[in-house]
């Protein structure tokens, strides 16, 4: 229609800004955040329930986009794993569980360390049912940080 408001890239850019976008803890094995000197330690990021991860569709309110029907959707672009003393990046690897897990670290010192996971976003939208186009930028978000605490086994030898 002529003379209508035109949807701009720049009203998209925004929307995908203002994206309830889900933000990835960190799940460690061996469970409950402790683990040992010299053996391996297995990461997974954990993405929650709440906002919006990867390829998932955010429909934002089309009376702030013109009234046009405006979907969004976040793309993976990398995780990085911060391990305390070291960072595996980037990366598009969740790691796993024990013992497939494909991110592990080893510890050589006893010790507490803050680990977190922070991932990276690009996005893509579409109008109307159209193919998907890609948004230029990204949206970088750390995780929250959990204390991972390295102790020292051991041994003893008990006479009976």
């Amino acid at each position: 229609m002529p003379g209508a408001p035109a949807l701009t890239m720049d009203m998209i850019e925004d929307a995908f800004h203002e994206t309830d976008f889900a933000v990835p803890s960190v799940n460690i094995q061996p469970e409950n955040d402790v683990t040992l000197v010299n053996l391996p330690t297995f990461f997974e990021v954990n993405m929650p329930d709440e906002g919006f991860g990867p390829d998932e569709v955010d429909r934002p309110d089309p009376a702030s986009l013109l009234g046009y029907d405006v979907e969004v959707r976040p793309r993976l672009k990398e995780v990085t794993y911060h391990l305390g003393e070291t960072t595996i990046a980037p990366t598009d690897d969740f790691g796993g569980p024990y013992p497939d897990g494909t991110i592990t670290h080893t510890y050589a010192q006893p010790g507490e360390h803050q680990v977190r996971v922070d991932i990276v976003y690009t996005g893509q939208f579409r109008v109307g049912g159209s193919g998907w186009i890609d948004i230029p930028g990204e949206v970088a978000l750390d995780g929250d940080p959990v204390t991972l605490t390295v102790r020292e086994a051991r041994a003893r030898l008990y006479g009976g």
